[in-house]
């Protein structure tokens, strides 16, 4: 159950209407990066986390705050929309060119789909997207994304806090730029916090890890002769896991002699073939069912191994 309180968390009080303003703030709503998308990440991730008490609740309540950020954020456009566009705007740029010009930054959207309110879009009119989110169950995993989404969505409003001088909305985004500091930092030390609690031994995700290929797990390949790539710590020294040092390997060479190369094709499938391989093996019904037959034996055999 979700309890609404009938206040914004802080103030979304422009200065004045600014209609080019608010197509650019939609970026911050429905983009890639913006509110709605750590909205629903961390809400899916909190619905979906499996440790109740501190964990399930601080998501939860992380969650909570970024859908009081998109309030926020589309009440600020409602209130950077007043007034635009109407009959007097429009006389007004048919008689000034350099005018016409800044409105023709506007989202007509704003007018023609939500009546002087806020998209669930970008700044370019792309929908906002449930691809964009990320919660896989695994809390170190989730956590680690969690830290990205949050700078990429603090560097987003910085870049447009730098685009506009009203007053109003700089306040509003210096709370916003607050947050996202802070959140960043809250995922790290939930990250600290699942390492002292025993959930991973050293924040590194590292399910079946002992089936790695022994040398690959701490090796630095450079594919460039004149790569420059191994004067970093990411290329010498321990590894964060502390099991074992860098290897640096330059110029690396194949570790093997398969070439990237598929089998002779179906002749029905008409590809470009010039027979080197023999034969293509023709699909039919019956082949499906064999190699149906197949892949459960195969699987009956890796349960009994």
């Amino acid at each position: 159950m979700f309890k609404h309180v009938d206040y914004l968390q802080f103030q979304a009080k422009p200065e004045k209407p600014d209609a080019l303003l608010a197509a650019k703030m939609q970026e911050l709503v429905g983009g890639q990066f913006g509110e709605m998308t750590v909205m629903m990440q961390y809400l899916w991730q909190g619905w979906s986390c499996r440790v109740p008490g501190k964990y399930k609740d601080m998501i939860m309540d992380i969650a909570t705050e970024e859908i009081g950020h998109v309030e926020m954020l589309t009440t600020m456009l409602a209130r950077l929309l007043e007034g635009a566009p109407n009959e007097a705007t429009e006389k007004a740029a048919a008689a000034n060119p350099m005018l016409a010009a800044v409105m023709g930054g506007m989202n007509f959207q704003h007018a023609i789909v939500t009546g002087g309110g806020a998209l669930p879009r970008d700044s370019a009119g792309v929908p906002w997207n449930a691809g964009y989110i990320i919660a896989s169950g695994n809390l170190l995993s989730d956590f680690r994304s969690n830290v990205a989404a949050e700078a990429q969505s603090r560097l987003m409003t910085s870049r447009v806090y730098n685009m506009t001088d009203d007053r109003g909305v700089k306040d509003m985004l210096q709370f916003n730029l607050a947050r996202d500091t802070y959140h960043q930092q809250q995922w790290l030390l939930g990250i600290e916090q699942l390492i002292a609690d025993g959930f991973t031994e050293n924040g590194i995700e590292d399910s079946n890890a002992e089936f790695e290929h022994p040398e690959a797990n701490h090796t630095f390949y450079s594919f460039d002769p004149e790569s420059q790539a191994g004067e970093g710590r990411w290329a010498q020294g321990p590894t964060l896991n502390g099991k074992d040092e860098i290897v640096y390997v330059p110029d690396a060479q194949p570790l093997t002699d398969d070439k990237p190369l598929g089998p002779a094709p179906d002749p029905k499938l008409f590809v470009t073939y010039d027979g080197s391989m023999g034969k293509g093996k023709p699909g039919t019904g019956a082949g499906a069912h064999a190699q149906g037959v197949a892949n459960v034996v195969n699987k009956i055999k890796g349960a009994l191994d």
